[in-house]
């Protein structure tokens, strides 16, 4: 049975990449969809950045042909507002729209955005008719289990949304106060997703970081597909590792060393062709630590890569690296 999100064929149990600020941008999305994601997502974008056109909410629109189906995610506290970006961000021909009430952090859920919605459901239903309202394309919802351990609402979350004509939902197995603190418990996904009422594809997310236990909560869960977010950061590999497991039983061996600096150029490379060299360099530091996690004694060669300034260099630090490891690690 393939997945549908209104006329999106995933087929059938699909992996997608989760929303990440600061992380899912074209260049990451680039080497995950290399990597076998199925279906990705922008970074959330704030209504209220969108209407005043801020250049930073205005970039995050920028979609490429090759990342489809993707879905441009959106979040903000005022119903009006986010019907507007709604309208805006329809105009960049994502296939989706997503609305974001599971951001946990500060800044967002204390000014009334994100997982703070959970307090007031009766505005997030009239917040997501408004977002469904104002778009021809398909809309989805990715949220909690509730604010806190005394308010896990999710249940009755997914009904109302499901009545307003929202088409797939992914639910974090966290609530807001949690944060991505303990172990994600998706007990309460699986009565969503058993609930004769819903119709909609239900996603799962939250802790999904190895074959195995994606294969495992497939089965214990019974959810239509999975939602990837911190696994992937540095080990775009996750999302075909797991469908390899899944098809054969088996697992993939890891990448070697010369895959990890392929992917890592890789993702320099788009880096810097979209957000120009000096910002391409400079945002792609945050990510040399994952792609080499595990990799004995690569403290010097990290240090080295968040100091270097030129392309030049990078690839200079990278051949090192390679003729350091290749032999070691083969």
């Amino acid at each position: 049975m393939s997945v549908q999100i209104g006329n999106i064929d995933l087929g059938e149990f699909p992996l997608l990449l989760a929303p990440m600020e600061d992380v899912s941008d074209p260049p990451f999305r680039y080497v995950c969809k290399q990597n076998g994601a199925d279906m990705m997502y922008t970074e959330f974008i704030s209504s209220e950045g969108l209407i005043r056109d801020a250049a930073k909410s205005r970039q995050k629109l920028d979609i490429f042909e090759y990342e489809r189906p993707i879905g441009i995610q959106i979040f903000g506290s005022d119903i009006e507002h986010m019907r507007e970006a709604t309208e805006i961000a329809t105009q960049a021909k994502p296939d989706l729209m997503d609305i974001n009430y599971g951001c946990p952090v500060k800044q967002v859920a204390c000014r009334g955005a994100g997982a703070s919605l959970l307090q007031d459901v009766d505005k997030m239903v009239a917040m997501t008719k408004a977002v469904v309202e104002a778009t021809h394309l398909p809309v989805t919802v990715k949220t909690r289990l509730g604010w806190d351990d005394n308010t896990k609402n999710v249940y009755e979350v997914a009904e109302r949304l499901q009545d307003v004509g929202i088409k797939a939902l992914t639910i974090h197995g966290r609530t807001r106060s949690q944060m991505y603190k303990g172990e994600a418990d998706w007990r309460l996904i699986r009565d969503i997703k058993k609930n004769p009422r819903i119709q909609i594809p239900i996603f799962g997310n939250g802790d999904i970081d190895s074959p195995e236990k994606a294969a495992a909560w497939r089965m214990e869960y019974e959810v239509d597909g999975m939602m990837i977010g911190r696994a992937a950061i540095g080990y775009p590999w996750i999302f075909r590792e797991i469908k390899h497991f899944f098809k054969t039983g088996e697992y993939l061996d890891k990448p070697t060393i010369a895959e990890r600096i392929d992917v890592c150029r890789t993702h320099l490379i788009k880096s810097m062709e979209w957000k120009g060299p000096r910002t391409g360099i400079f945002e792609m530091r945050r990510h040399y630590s994952n792609y080499f996690k595990g990799v004995p004694d690569f403290k010097e060669f990290r240090m080295k890569l968040v100091t270097a300034a030129t392309v030049e260099e990078i690839e200079e630090i990278l051949a090192q690296v390679d003729k350091k490891y290749a032999l070691e690690m083969a």
